[in-house]
């Protein structure tokens, strides 16, 4: 019977040699540093770079191990396939920016499965398909609405016909300020026009320039540009320049200061808007640091932003930076990045 027994736990330990695991243990269960992966939805262009000097900065602050690593262009299956590489290696946390909000949902998902922390930032995936834990976001939805029609009303008056040129058409961020902004025009600016449906440009400068250039020659009673991202804003104000145009097309949106700069100095571009993103980079790695820890209350008010103060927590675990800033020829020498 004794022998038997041994015969049958053997057979029962190698059963379970065989079978596949997915329980690598973490860095920090290991009793070393936390590592975090940031995904952002393309490198190499001034905003993710921005993201990623704020998060390096809060790394080297909280003692954390970084890992920043994107898609060199905006593709979700590259997006995928970096959060696939991060799961395999064990990271603590993965914090990516998706480019579609719902094709990155089932890897994040399978992340969580594997014990591994999520986070978005940027803009957000489906917390119910992802169950993604946090979304660190810059600023809410209305707010950088109210700001873009603003600035637009101010500069091309509130009957002005004006095109949108997006990112990417299942970029949940620039479609949710979309949905804003539509929503504030129907409120508060009911004499401004949208002229058909925005415009993608992929995260493409080049693609932003022909796009707009083929807008405006369309429609040339055309009378405001807004540039969604930060690349599709410049591209759109040097088609506008380029066309001679800058005396007939208000162009604003969503950019970095130096890459804005030399257009708000030659009065391309009047005004633009956005937040600090150095600042969204290191509120990311905060929060993931207080997530490991189990220091981060997602039905909370307030999460700890370390150098940013308390940042307000709203619901489903949305931590919000702060109200956008608007960048004019007065105040855009102040910002480096």
């Amino acid at each position: 019977m004794k022998d038997a027994n041994l015969r049958m736990l053997a057979l029962m330990c190698a059963v379970v040699a065989l079978l596949p695991c997915g329980c690598k243990k973490s860095q920090a269960k290991r009793g070393g540093k936390i590592t975090v992966a940031m995904v952002p939805k393309i490198i190499g262009i001034d905003y993710f770079n921005a993201c990623e000097k704020g998060a390096k900065e809060a790394a080297d602050e909280l003692g954390v191990e970084l890992i920043y690593d994107g898609p060199d262009s905006n593709r979700v299956d590259a997006q995928i396939e970096k959060v696939d590489n991060f799961i395999t290696r064990g990271v603590d946390v993965i914090a990516v920016a998706p480019n579609d909000p719902v094709a990155i949902s089932p890897v994040l998902k399978k992340a969580r499965q594997r014990g591994i922390h999520v986070i978005t930032w940027d803009a957000d995936a489906n917390p119910d398909r992802s169950q993604r834990e946090a979304f660190v976001n810059q600023a809410t939805d209305n707010a950088v609405a109210m700001a873009l029609m603003a600035e637009m009303n101010k500069h091309a008056g509130a009957k002005a016909k004006v095109v949108i040129i997006t990112g990417s058409l299942t970029a949940a961020n620039q479609n949710a300020w979309i949905r804003a902004m539509k929503m504030n025009k129907a409120l508060t600016y009911p004499g401004m026009t949208f002229v058909g449906d925005p415009h993608p440009s992929e995260e493409d400068q080049n693609l932003a320039f022909k796009v707009t250039q083929d807008v405006l020659k369309a429609n040339p009673n055309v009378q405001g540009i807004f540039g969604m991202t930060s690349v599709a804003l410049p591209g759109a104000a040097e088609a506008v320049k380029q066309m001679n145009k800058s005396d007939k097309v208000v162009v604003t949106g969503l950019s970095t200061p130096n890459s804005m700069r030399s257009y708000v100095k030659d009065g391309t571009v009047k005004s633009f808007v956005l937040w600090n993103p150095v600042d969204l980079g290191y509120l990311t790695v905060c929060v993931a640091k207080d997530l490991v820890e189990g220091r981060f209350d997602p039905h909370g008010q307030q999460a700890d932003g370390r150098r940013l103060g308390q940042v307000q927590v709203r619901k489903r675990g949305e931590i919000v930076l702060g109200d956008p800033v608007v960048f004019t020829k007065d105040n855009i020498d102040n910002y480096d990045f």
